[in-house]
């Protein structure tokens, strides 16, 4: 199991066209065979921010999604409307185990 938190910020004025932009990078990654959790997340009190939660099958998985066609659009797209770097923490699993997960 390979996870990740992606936290972002977006400027105020990119908000409908990063979410647009991001929801459709989520939509054809939830598909991808070694993905099995992609949560777009917005932040309640704070509309600018946003956290992607990624879970896949194995760091390979990861590296191939980054390959594919709708992130590279998606990384093109959003590269400006961030305000500063996106961030990332990885997480081990604790609960469920592995052989829990899967796609629904």
């Amino acid at each position: 199991m390979f996870i990740i938190h992606v936290h972002i910020i977006v400027k105020l004025e990119h908000l409908d066209a990063f979410k647009t932009a991001t929801l459709d990078n989520a939509r054809n990654s939830h598909q991808e065979p070694g993905v099995l959790r992609f949560d777009f997340l917005q932040q309640h009190d704070d509309l600018t921010r946003f956290t992607l939660v990624e879970v896949y099958k194995d760091e390979a998985d990861l590296a191939a999604h980054r390959e594919t066609a709708h992130f590279l659009r998606w990384r093109e797209a959003v590269a400006d409307m961030m305000q500063g770097e996106r961030t990332r923490v990885v997480y081990d699993a604790l609960f469920p185990d592995a052989d829990d997960w899967q796609k629904e």
